[in-house]
């Protein structure tokens, strides 16, 4: 890993079951200082840290992903774990809030509850009988409807298969603000965002929002916010710059590495993934990123170090998804998809991120 803040230089390696955590001084080659097999399994994380919120020491993600795992005992009952909610579905986008909503639940959420256009309603439920569907997205009471349901649920993933009606996305407008009255989590993705880039005031300054933006939609973002085209040659302080001009909330710009910022650092996740780009991918993120922002909130700074819960959950939501789709494509290369991906979750998640 190296670190690309300005006045910090090198520090101490890491050592950790299968990953190695390199720290090496700025312009330097030399990783002799790394033992073993981990010279050629060099977990390779960046991260570019505002001065002035430089932490004292360089913590561990991984270990930080899994300070806010929440244990698993026979004392807790059905819920505690996370009841996560997905907004979105509507005739032509079906599979993309299942894709979220059985994510959520394979990585550890006990209920998923989603909230689409009536049509796609059948579809998603013959997909799964383990998601809770409401077919409410398209009706004129929807903002009421779904605002019902908000005090049991944990955290909204909003956008997954919403499309980009007029009804559907004026309910939506209604049930973000409706979200943010009650103080609960809502990451926003696909068309969510195309929302968000509408009218950015939506989600201006909202701590507990994260936006998980492709480079188009990062673009568009960026536009709609500053005006202006995007500097693509600077993308790291494109990210923080668009963070703080939103009131710092948490944006990650998916691409060939992962981009996270809060306005104050950048961390760039470079966990290796594969060249298959599938369709569904980013419905994997949202998904397991709705149920990571959950428990990292609920974990509290204690559990990260002082680090932002936040940053924390998304830094994990794109280390799994990465890691799920090279995995996948390990069995299956060019034709893996989503699906496939999605099985690994268990698995991946118990090697990344359970101690």
């Amino acid at each position: 890993m190296q670190i690309l803040s300005e006045g910090l230089s090198q520090c101490a390696g890491i050592f950790q079951n299968k990953f190695c955590i390199g720290f090496v001084p700025l312009g330097s080659s030399d990783s002799s200082h790394l033992e073993g097999d981990c010279r050629n399994k060099v977990l390779q994380r960046a991260f570019s840290l505002h001065p002035a919120h430089a932490p004292k020491d360089m913590e561990n993600f991984f270990q930080l992903v899994r300070n806010i795992v929440p244990a698993l005992t026979s004392k807790k009952h059905k819920g505690q774990d996370g009841r996560i909610g997905i907004v979105g579905g509507c005739q032509e986008y079906t599979g993309a809030p299942y894709f979220a909503g059985i994510t959520a639940l394979k990585v550890g959420a006990d209920l998923t509850h989603v909230f689409c256009a009536r049509e796609a309603a059948p579809v998603i439920k013959s997909y799964s009988p383990e998601l809770i569907v409401h077919p409410v997205l398209d009706s004129s009471g929807a903002v009421e409807e779904v605002e019902k349901w908000l005090p049991r649920l944990h955290a909204l993933v909003v956008g997954p298969g919403l499309g980009r009606d007029s009804l559907l996305l004026n309910n939506v407008r209604g049930i973000l603000e409706a979200t943010k009255a009650r103080d609960i989590p809502v990451v926003i993705d696909a068309d969510g965002l195309w929302l968000v880039a509408q009218q950015p005031a939506l989600i201006r300054g909202y701590q507990k929002a994260v936006l998980t933006p492709n480079r188009v939609e990062f673009s568009r973002l960026w536009e709609a916010v500053f005006s202006s085209p995007m500097d693509a040659t600077n993308q790291s302080d494109s990210i923080l710059k668009l963070s703080q001009a939103l009131g710092n909330i948490t944006v990650v710009q998916k691409g060939e590495q992962d981009l996270i910022s809060n306005g104050q650092q950048v961390l760039v996740c470079s966990q290796e993934g594969s060249g298959r780009r599938c369709g569904g991918q980013g419905d994997l993120l949202s998904g397991s990123l709705g149920v990571l922002v959950h428990w990292a909130l609920l974990a509290g700074p204690e559990k990260t170090n002082g680090s932002s819960p936040l940053l924390v959950a998304a830094w994990g939501a794109c280390t799994l998804t990465r890691e799920c789709n090279h995995q996948a494509f390990q069995k299956y290369g060019r034709s893996t998809t989503t699906t496939d991906m999605i099985a690994e979750v268990g698995t991946t998640f118990s090697k990344l991120f359970t101690t």
